[in-house]
Parts: C-alpha cells; structure tokens; sequence
C-alpha cells in the first residue's frame, strides 16, 4: 500500500512540474538577429547573375539599444578572357554596413539619444565608398499594438571618396551633415510586417553632396523562422559626375531566415 503511495505522489509532483513549465513564461532573448538571401539569373544574349544577402542584428536590454545591418550586392556578368574562354567575373558590387546605438534618457520616456556609423562600398556609382557618423537626439513618437514610428536627428560629418577617371584622380570631399531619419512598423496581421525607412543626411555646404535614402519592405511569414520579404530601396545624391544618374533604385524579393 505505501508503494502505490509513493507512485502516487510521485506522478503528482510530475504532473505539476509539467504544468508550471507550460504556464511558465518564456523569458524573451535579448538578441535577434536575421539573414537574407535571394539570385536573379539571366541567360540569352547576356548571361549573368545577381546575388543579393543581408544581416541584421539587435541587442536590446534595459535602456540600450544596439542595431547592426549588412547588405551585400553583387553582379557576375559572363566575360571572355584573352584566350576566348568565357568566365563568370564580378562586374560591380555593392556592400553596407550600418550601425546604430539608442539609449533611453528615462525608462518613462520615449526619448533617447543615439549614435550611428554607416560605410557604403558602391562599384555601380562614381564613389568609391561613403561613410558618415552622427549623434544626436530621438523619440519614440508613436506606438500601438502594432506600429511604431521613431524618429531622430542629429549633427554629423560625411566623408566621399570619389572613383578615379581617365580624365581625373581620386578625390575625397568631407563635410559636416545634419541626419534625420525615420523608422515606421506595421503588423498587417500576424504574417506580414510592413517597414517604411527614411534617411536624409543633409549637408548644408554649397558644393557639398546630400544624401536621401527610402527603403519599402513588406515581410511574409512562410514558416516560424522563414519569411520572404519584397524590398524597394530609392538612392538619391545630390552631386554626381557626368553620365551618372542622381536617382538609383533596387527592387527585391529575398528569403529571411530569423533566428
């Protein structure tokens, strides 16, 4: 009779650890992190291929927030070399890097004061990289149960290094910038997510170059981890050579991975 006590009160106590770890609430990670990745091949009178792949990463905890974005684009054209083999050769490239520190001046407040650091590698431009640093002061204007907008601005310095020509040597242009940028999010339902990313970078120099950036993404839910996700990015420079467009943009469908 005592043995089948036991068992018993054991099952009991079972029973109950099941039931504290199913009511128990999951503690949230304070990092996430995402890659993306999607090709364009074409064949016919041209063959080549685009490769485009991302990251992105977040730290979130207490009153710190930290952001780290990739991006990488590359284009491999098929070529002939001096023997007459063809190869498959990367004609242009463009990579990115982006990173964002926020830190919340009380936890009440929707303030916070921020710094970024941002470094573009672009083979398809007249510059050969541009890089800029700014700090300054952000708030969180609008927040539901499924949007935000937050939106900041501050003093910076931007640095261009322009592409040699044949007619022309390299040449570096710096100037100070006043940033503002602007970070919508929207819950659709609970598989889509719609973003909507405004960066201006402002120098008010005469002979200076400005930037603006928009970048649309709409994210669908295939699985828990996998989404794909249909981006337009528009590029704007105030200040370009001869034969090269103010206005770049890039349209694409990638596969995310979130994990």
């Amino acid at each position: 009779m005592s043995h089948k006590l036991i068992a018993a009160a054991l099952c009991c106590v079972s029973l109950v650890s099941v039931a504290e770890e199913a009511t128990a609430p999951k503690v949230k990670s304070p990092y996430t992190a995402s890659a993306e990745l999607g090709m364009l091949f074409k064949t016919g009178d041209t063959n080549s291929a685009d490769v485009k792949a991302g990251f992105d990463f977040t730290h979130e905890e207490a009153a710190w927030k930290s952001t780290v974005t990739l991006g990488l684009l590359v284009k491999k054209s098929e070529q002939e070399d001096d023997n007459g083999e063809e190869h498959f050769t990367t004609s242009d490239q463009k990579w990115t890097a982006v990173g964002q520190t926020n830190y919340n001046l009380d936890k009440t407040s929707p303030n916070y004061i921020y710094g970024n650091v941002s470094y573009e590698d672009n083979r398809f431009s007249n510059f050969k990289s541009q890089s800029s640093v700014s700090t300054g002061w952000g708030r969180r204007w609008y927040e539901t149960e499924k949007a935000t907008l937050d939106a900041d601005i501050g003093p910076g310095y931007k640095r261009d290094i322009i592409r040699a020509t044949d007619t022309q040597p390299e040449e570096t242009k710096t100037a100070f910038i006043i940033q503002a940028q602007a970070l919508y999010k929207r819950e659709i339902n609970e598989h889509v997510l719609f973003k909507q990313l405004l960066v201006a970078k402002y120098a008010p120099k005469s002979d200076a170059n400005s930037t603006y950036k928009a970048r649309t993404s709409i994210t669908t839910k295939l699985l828990e981890t996998l989404q794909l996700k249909f981006s337009f990015t528009l590029d704007y420079n105030t200040d370009v050579e001869d034969g090269k467009e103010n206005v770049n943009t890039e349209t694409a469908m990638t596969l995310v991975y979130s994990f």
